[in-house]
């Protein structure tokens, strides 16, 4: 395998997240009384920091309206949406394997914020398998290429050394801003056709697939 730091997106890439963050994000839009959501629009600006999604979601939207929405998706998303999250099929044992293998670092760069990665790190009682990671409130959002460009220099890895895997085409734009090489799986929000934009060095439809690409199986 020709990487020596493999870099995962959370959402829509490991955990299947997406019910959960589209319901909380419906319910906090009306809440802060902004109105109705479409799902797919909300579905489109997962993988983005919190304040650039609903800047995006909610175009001309007050500072403190905007807060207020903020507030009540957090609370939702952790406390009042009920909607499971899991890890999609093989994403443990895949993360596994990789991770056994000598050389290899795994990193998770994300527009989740701090608190709620660490809050995934301990549910699921995975945070000691991840090198180093990323928020977007602690750097830039994607698709700026900063968390990367962090995390290459965190870890001392080369970015010829380093892949991006991730189900957004503000994943696969972060990397190609440092032509960095990628891989897109077409299991989480954004359609193979809008991945394949970036021109990914691989698009996979499973995560074992991608888990038997990176092997070389």
């Amino acid at each position: 395998m020709p990487y020596d730091l493999i870099i995962f997106d959370w959402d829509g890439t490991l955990m299947d997240s997406i019910g959960r963050i589209v319901g909380s994000m419906q319910v906090a839009a009306r809440e802060a009384e902004w109105g109705e959501l479409e799902v797919e629009a909300i579905r489109n600006i997962i993988g983005l920091g919190l304040p650039e999604a609903i800047e995006t979601l909610c175009p001309g939207i007050g500072a403190e309206q905007a807060d207020h929405l903020k507030t009540r998706y957090a609370y939702h998303f952790v406390q009042g949406d009920t909607t499971p999250m899991t890890f999609y099929p093989g994403v443990m044992a895949g993360i596994d394997r990789l991770a056994a293998r000598p050389g290899t670092r795994l990193a998770v760069a994300t527009g989740k914020s701090r608190r709620g990665l660490d809050r995934a790190f301990r549910e699921t009682g995975t945070g000691h398998i991840f090198a180093a990671s990323r928020t977007a409130d602690e750097t830039r959002s994607k698709p700026h290429p900063q968390m990367l460009q962090e995390l290459l220099a965190e870890l001392g890895v080369g970015v010829e050394r380093a892949v991006m895997i991730g189900d957004t085409e503000y994943d696969m734009e972060m990397a190609r801003a440092l032509n960095m090489d990628r891989i897109a799986v077409t299991y989480g929000v954004h359609a193979r056709d809008r991945l394949e934009a970036s021109h990914p060095r691989q698009v996979v439809d499973g995560f074992p697939e991608l888990i038997d690409y990176l092997l070389g199986n």
